[in-house]
């Protein structure tokens, strides 16, 4: 605690919040949940330091990919040893941490740049069509591969009951949306005349780069 309000305040704050995080589970104070304990210390201290919005500051969702939890798991052993010892080096886990930084930034970087240019390229198309703008609300979940559902889109367009109807039977007659499901169970997905120039953005992977390769 001492060294976590007072120690080594000249370090970067990405550097002392992953030593904060190292610490924290080496000393493992718990029977259970001390990986996410150290993990929201760690997002505290950048807090604390600089202010960082959350998807900047915390590495959960990086380390959520299977591979990155492996590798995790793997750098802890590394550097943590079998027991308490603090001379050990620390270079390894500090490169992990920062290249989780790193990539968790690309990873917002590239989701911000994705909803752009599928919300700009389904104004375009909808403009086209001589559809209304709102009918973009309904649209973009598919193109983004996931699922639309009447209340949903009503709710987000602030159309009543009956208005959201109609725009998604006629998104469904030009098969720019399918239905699937019955009843209450009922939702929408992308169609097979869904513009390819819209929805390929999504689907194309792009790798994150390694800043350490």
């Amino acid at each position: 605690m001492d060294w976590l309000n007072d120690g080594d305040l000249d370090a970067p704050g990405l550097v002392r919040a992953s030593m904060a995080h190292l610490n924290l589970v080496a000393i493992h104070p718990w029977s259970d949940g001390n990986g996410r304990m150290s993990r929201a210390l760690h997002t505290l201290l950048l807090v604390r330091e600089g202010g960082m919005a959350p998807e900047f500051s915390s590495i959960e969702e990086w380390l959520g990919r299977a591979r990155n939890t492996y590798r995790y798991y793997d750098v802890l052993a590394e550097v943590g040893g079998p027991a308490w010892t603090p001379e050990r080096d620390t270079f390894p886990w500090l490169r992990f941490c920062l290249r989780a930084h790193h990539q968790q930034a690309q990873s917002v970087e590239r989701r911000l740049n994705t909803t752009r240019e599928v919300w700009t390229a389904l104004d375009e198309a909808i403009a086209q069509r001589g559809w209304p703008d709102r009918m973009l609300y309904a649209l973009y979940p598919a193109a983004m591969g996931n699922r639309l559902r009447r209340a949903t889109y009503q709710a987000d367009a602030e159309l009543s009951e009956q208005q959201a109807q109609r725009d998604i039977r006629e998104l469904v007659r030009a098969d720019w949306l399918v239905a699937k499901g019955e009843a209450q169970g009922r939702y929408y997905t992308a169609g097979p005349d869904l513009p390819e120039s819209i929805t390929r953005g999504v689907r194309e992977p792009r790798p994150l780069r390694d800043p350490y390769a």
